[in-house]
């Protein structure tokens, strides 16, 4: 059995994974599932207080991930959704993980691809540029457009209130608005010629906020690197695909791929 580290994304914490760590686990492998720096406390009490979210940078939480997966006795697999997929890309770049899989990845510097849904998910941290510097939420009607698109209205505003919390303003507009166009290179910037573990992306075709034409254009700038990229699609799926009804479909063909691809010697750090 193996280690498998879960990164989750945006407007969400570790408690996104709940349903494919507690699989996981029953399937005999060790899960960990990190906070970002200063999110290990529950979702209600982020929502008190916002400002420890305002504040983060994604240096710092890759920093933070990477620690903790060095510290690990042998590489893991790592699987990230939606922004943890930017992030899970980061760390292989940074030689870390045995294989890994991005869920509904948000995109990596150089993906220029920006369907009218994804500008129309992302609008209510853009609409405005002191956004910027503050946490931004969705309303339980922008999160049923931008995550749950999928299931009833009655259902996503349950998922809201549950799993929701506001995400870094900063992160949604220099990421992922201007870090294709601000000169040199970005935290965001990987080498996508370079040697890595295996990755797989994995799109959701009803997804919103990072539709499969993002995740496509994604692994395809990974065609000129001699590691595994693999990209597969599950049908009538929205950027809730971790925990709408079917999840199990989607983290057994996460984890298959992953043990089937694993590499069983570290890759060399950059």
């Amino acid at each position: 059995m193996t280690t498998i580290v879960l990164v989750h994304g945006l407007w969400m914490t570790p408690r996104s994974w709940r349903g494919w760590k507690d699989r996981f686990e029953a399937a005999g492998h060790t899960v960990l599932v990190p906070a970002y720096p200063g999110l290990e406390i529950e979702v209600e009490a982020l929502r008190e207080n916002p400002e420890v979210i305002a504040r983060l940078t994604v240096p710092e939480t890759l920093d933070h991930l990477s620690a903790q997966i060095e510290a690990l006795p042998e590489p893991p697999i790592l699987m990230g959704h939606s922004f943890g997929g930017t992030l899970t890309q980061l760390l292989l770049a940074r030689g870390l993980g045995s294989a890994a899989v991005v869920v509904d990845s948000a995109p990596t510097e150089g993906v220029r691809v920006t369907p009218l849904s994804q500008a129309r998910s992302l609008f209510p941290a853009l609409k405005n540029p002191a956004n910027f510097h503050r946490a931004v939420g969705f309303t339980p009607e922008e999160f049923h457009y931008a995550f749950a698109n999928t299931l009833s209205r009655e259902d996503s505003d349950a998922v809201w209130r549950e799993f929701a919390i506001p995400a870094p303003g900063n992160w949604v507009w220099a990421y992922g608005l201007i870090a294709n166009f601000k000169p040199g290179r970005q935290e965001t910037w990987v080498d996508y010629d370079a040697d890595r573990a295996p990755l797989l992306f994995i799109g959701g075709e009803k997804d919103h906020i990072m539709p499969p034409s993002v995740n496509r254009s994604n692994a395809k700038h990974y065609a000129r690197s001699p590691a595994v990229t693999d990209y597969h699609e599950f049908p009538g799926r929205s950027h809730w695909i971790c925990a709408e009804p079917g999840w199990e479909e989607v983290a057994d063909y996460a984890l298959a791929w992953a043990l089937e691809h694993a590499r069983t010697a570290p890759v060399p750090a950059p």
